[in-house]
């Protein structure tokens, strides 16, 4: 990455070791408050190579990184390579223009250790007179809190349209504020030459699992009775594809659909927005949940692929399905949760997006409780404090034939081997234990 002279003085104070997760941490939902907001922000412009295409490339990096170990630099490469990819997924036909829409989306890096890492990105048209390229503002962090790293994005495109240099100290005051604990605001100053010094404040949503999610956007393009054949193949660890030629509509719906899982973690192949170069993918026979742009529909259709769920957000519809979603959900309980997110469709009652992320998740998580809520109760303990998990009890307290047989399935999936590991390890219920 080429990085401008001028700009090094905002970075000489940066601290340069970042607090990593517990190696091994799927989760990338529970921090301890703080935690810095961020790792890096990543400048990355449309560069022209011989053959007359811009490619992406990132153009400036802050804070710089001089001190790391020998692993650490491995880690931070393979991770610098792939920015420009996720900024850019939709490939190389680029050409400057004189107006463009910023857009925001994410992107989800997935680390050898299983943590993961995450990409805030917006897509602006930087200030100025004539044809130019756009470029992204990318910042990379453990943190899931889609909503307050808009706000930030918001700052950054506010001073990007004044000036590159403006940025710098509002990311480093970023980088020096302790990330708030949920509920809690956190209050940033930042001077903007000629409007004087300015009082940013944000704060996290009450409810820490919400965060990174909006419900709503899956609604909007969803009928209830899809979203539902939607979870049933998620919960089974099936292959999903979403199509939109959005990437914000891919990344918010995509998230929207991993969050319906909670308590449950997705632990497989996860790529809101599929790199243009990266199509390939869809072939792998492990499970995926992946967004790819709808022009690439036709090659997603010819790729030799293994039985997926292929959901069109544009339309509304499912363009191909396994055949069984409907009968994967224990009825009565698919019944239940039909009903509840038809309540919150009803035009009659508005609700803020905060109140209808609390009634999905709401609806999902009594689904959770209701068919796997004994779990605790089927953990034996040993002298030495380990646990070990009594499947079949567990299988066998549940008195509905049709509820059994769906959790017998459950029992085998990815998520479930997890989240009860994690609960083997500790004696503590599992609520304050994420």
């Amino acid at each position: 990455a080429t990085e401008g002279k001028d700009e090094a003085s905002a970075t000489e104070n940066t601290p340069t070791r970042v607090p990593q997760g517990k190696p091994g941490e799927r989760s990338s939902v529970f921090y301890s408050p703080g935690q810095f907001f961020f790792e890096y922000l990543v400048v990355v412009s449309l560069k022209k190579v011989p053959d007359g295409h811009y490619e992406p490339k990132i153009t400036y990096q802050f804070p710089k990184r001089e001190n790391l170990l020998k692993g650490q630099k491995e880690e931070e490469e393979r991770l610098l390579q792939a920015i420009p990819l996720f900024c850019f997924p939709d490939g190389n036909n680029w050409a400057p223009v004189t107006e463009f829409t910023s857009e925001t989306f994410s992107f989800v890096l997935t680390n050898v250790d299983g943590s993961r890492k995450i990409g805030y990105c917006r897509r602006l048209l930087p200030s100025g007179r004539g044809v130019r390229l756009p470029e992204v503002f990318c910042i990379i962090s453990c943190l899931g809190c889609f909503g307050l790293f808009s706000k930030i994005l918001d700052e950054v495109e506010k001073r990007r349209q004044i000036s590159m240099a403006v940025i710098y100290p509002f990311m480093q005051g970023l980088r020096e504020s302790p990330f708030p604990a949920p509920g809690k605001t956190v209050t940033i100053k930042s001077f903007i030459p000629e409007s004087g010094t300015e009082l940013i404040e944000l704060t996290r949503p009450v409810d820490a699992h919400l965060e990174h999610v909006e419900f709503q956007a899956l609604l909007q393009r969803l009928s209830p009775h899809l979203i539902l054949h939607i979870f049933a193949s998620a919960v089974l660890e099936r292959r999903l594809i979403f199509l939109a030629e959005e990437l914000s509509v891919l990344s918010q719906c995509i998230h929207a659909v991993a969050a319906l899982l909670y308590p449950f973690t997705w632990a497989h192949t996860y790529i809101p927005v599929v790199p243009e170069c990266l199509l390939d993918t869809v072939c792998c026979p492990t499970p995926f949940m992946v967004g790819i742009q709808m022009r690439h529909l036709e090659r997603v259709l010819e790729q030799p692929m293994e039985e997926a769920l292929i959901v069109d957000l544009c339309e509304g519809k499912i363009i191909q399905a396994v055949g069984d979603e409907e009968e994967i959900l224990p009825r009565k309980l698919q019944t239940e949760m039909l009903m509840s997110l038809n309540r919150h469709n009803n035009n009659n009652n508005v609700h803020t997006s905060e109140q209808v992320n609390a009634l999905v998740s709401e609806a999902f998580a009594h689904f959770f409780v209701r068919l796997v809520g004994h779990y605790a109760s089927h953990i034996k303990w040993g002298r030495s404090g380990s646990g070990s998990f009594q499947e079949r009890a567990f299988c066998k307290a549940i008195a509905s034939k049709s509820c059994r047989r769906f959790v017998k399935k459950f029992v085998k999936t990815n998520m479930f081997s997890l989240f009860i590991e994690e609960a083997e390890k500790s004696r503590i219920p599992q609520e304050g234990n994420g």
